[in-house]
This record gives structure tokens, sequence and C-alpha cells, in this order.
């Protein structure tokens, strides 16, 4: 079975993210940058699926700059076998459409794709749209935000389990399938996967390789932009309430001016 599993690499949720000053894109050069952490777990079920199916092969397909090399390398020092990056300056700004039609055209240029793992959103954008997109414009069967997922011959079974209750889907494969962050609890990598990351292939591409159109990536193709943008204000002071036996009565009055009671 070959697996693919598409992982982004995002700015750290415990960093200040922000907005570039000339096109108000994200600035992902203003804060480290790490895998998405619901990508590491769509990896983790791929390796899984790997160990429990003889003779499998996971690559991991990347869009972004030149940087998301580090999140690749971390997914193969996890174990996925190889790796294909889209990287070219034009993709700067591209939106979650154009970012499916690309992802559609390098998962062309692959062979023999059987499963197409990916998280169900991603910590920077959270549109939670792209893989059923990509599923979409492949013509396959779309499995949303799994909790659990087996593959069973040429069947691919997910739970989904939410608030109105839980729900079986299977599918032929190949398929798209989309984890959430309850799945599973991604494996650290080890010294040794570490190092052996270093050696595994790592394809990089261009639009042109990939067969991608620039006008159908970057800002000027996205449907929506933003046009513009301020820092968040500065947090300002609280009101100190000074208790001399009517503590208890200024909170309830502030409480009420606020309108919270």
């Amino acid at each position: 079975m070959n697996i693919v599993v598409l992982v982004k690499q995002v700015p750290d949720t415990y960093s200040e993210r922000k907005l570039s000053s000339g096109d108000h894109t994200l600035d992902r050069d203003a804060t480290d940058a790490v895998l998405d952490e619901i990508d590491e777990r769509a990896v983790e079920s791929a390796l899984q699926l790997k160990e429990a199916n003889d003779g499998s092969e996971v690559t991991v397909v990347a869009m972004g700059p030149d940087r998301a090399t580090d999140a690749i390398r971390k997914a193969l020092s996890m174990g996925a076998d190889k790796a294909v990056h889209l990287s070219d300056e034009a993709i700067h700004g591209t939106d979650a459409i154009g970012t499916a039609k690309a992802l559609v055209k390098v998962l062309g240029t692959l062979e023999g794709t059987d499963l197409v793992l990916a998280g169900n959103e991603a910590s920077d954008g959270r549109t939670g749209a792209v893989p059923a997109m990509v599923a979409e414009l492949l013509g396959l069967p779309s499995l949303t935000h799994a909790r659990e997922l087996t593959v069973d011959g040429g069947t691919v079974t997910v739970r989904r389990e939410t608030d109105d209750g839980v729900t079986v889907l299977t599918a032929e494969l190949p398929a798209v399938v989309s984890v959430n962050e309850k799945i599973n609890e991604p494996r650290y990598p080890s010294f040794k996967g570490i190092m052996a990351a270093k050696k595994k292939p790592v394809t990089t591409l261009t639009l042109a390789d990939a067969g991608i159109e620039p006008s159908d990536v970057g800002l000027s193709a996205a449907w929506s932009t933003v046009t513009e943008s301020n820092p968040k204000p500065p947090k300002s002071g609280g009101e100190k309430v000074e208790d001399e036996g009517d503590g208890g009565s200024k909170i309830a009055a502030f409480l009420v001016g606020q309108k919270l009671i």
C-alpha cells in the first residue's frame, strides 16, 4: 500500500503570530516554525498502517518555502520513507482553493497512491477544507475528521465522533482521509530515526515541474485577501477595587456595568 501524507509547516502556537506590513499575509519568518500538530498525527496514522501492512510505503508531501524542509525532515525522522516538496516563490499567498489545486498536481507526479492522509485543519489557517477539496478534485471518496482509522484489504474505515454521536464511514481505496487531534499520540523521533532522515530522498518541485499554472496559485489568484491589518492593542490595566467592607458590592456593580450579570 502506498500512503501519502499531506503535511504543512506552521508557526509555533507558542509564538506570537504576525501579518506582514506589505501584503498582510502571515509573516512566517517572524516566528519559529514547526510541523503542524494534527499533521503529526496523520503521519503517525500512516506509520501505524505501514507497520500493519508489510511492504507499505509512506510518502510525505509538503507545499511551502525552503524552510518547510525542517517539517519534512521531522516526518521522515518519525519513519516516513520519502518526501516531495513543492517550493516556488510564486506560491506565496496561495489560498485554500489554490493549495488544493497545487497539491493535486503534485499527487499526480506520484504513481500508485492508495491512500491520502491529512490533518483535518492546519493551526495557522483553520479552514478545515483542503482535504475535502483535494478529494473532490481527484474524484475520490472523502472521509473526514477520523478518530479511528483501519484498512482491510481494499477498504478503508474510519470512526468519527461528534456531539451528535458516532458515525462509521467506509470507502474503497483509493481515498482521502482527514484525521482529528484525538486519533493518536505521535511518536517521538529516535536518534536513529533523526540520523536516517538525513539520507532519505526529498524531491523538490517547482510549479513548472508539477505542471501547475502560475495563474492558479499565489496572492493574485486568491479568492479573498486581507486589505488592512493592525497589531493587537496592548493590554490595558485592570480596575483595582479597594475593599473597605463594601468590596462585594463594588465588584457586583462592576459586573453589572459590564453586563456580565
